[in-house]
């Protein structure tokens, strides 16, 4: 099993139709794929799930329970200002901690509409995981201009492809 997190709660995000495009090769290559988008996130949980309110809100706890029992995971960084989105983040630190995702796996992907691919995203969450202890795969599609690349659930650009299926491939063995 692996589970696939889109990095943003934005309605019809390009971020959930790649995390399907994921979903979809990994499937199959006959493994499950589950998505756990945060645009499911309540609205209210900075106020209800975190903190002193930590195991007070059912749909948190259903969304980070599925990634903490995950044994490998997939993000889906969008560039947001030069870094991740912020609600990203904040879900990160409604997490158990140190046990939240202390040695599990973690491959990420970065999308942007601009021509780096979200790198600046990739290496400060690269950083964060590090902190908490996931081991982070090497390899990191940077798919820039995503608007110009991605059409129809589908990557059109060859590269983009072939870097996706090689990522998918060597994590699974991962």
């Amino acid at each position: 099993m692996i589970t696939i997190v889109v990095g943003t709660n934005r309605i019809n995000s390009v971020s959930r139709q790649v995390a399907n495009y994921y979903q979809s090769i990994i499937q199959k290559k006959g493994i499950t794929a589950e998505i756990v988008d945060l645009v499911d996130l309540p609205h209210d949980f900075t106020g209800t799930a975190l903190y002193e309110n930590n195991g007070n809100n059912a749909i948190f706890n259903t969304m980070r329970d599925k990634v903490q029992s995950a044994k490998k995971l997939i993000f889906i960084v969008p560039e947001y200002n030069g870094s991740f989105p912020g609600i990203l983040k904040t879900f990160i630190d409604g997490l158990k901690y140190p046990q939240g995702v202390r040695d599990k796996k973690a491959a990420l992907v970065g999308i942007s509409s601009g021509v780096q691919g979200g790198v600046f995203a990739m290496s400060h969450l690269t950083d964060i995981f590090n902190y908490l202890g996931m081991h982070v795969f090497a390899l990191k599609p940077k798919l820039a201009s995503i608007e110009k690349n991605f059409s129809n659930g589908k990557v059109t650009n060859e590269l983009y492809d072939e870097l996706i299926n090689t990522q998918i491939e060597n994590f699974i063995k991962f």
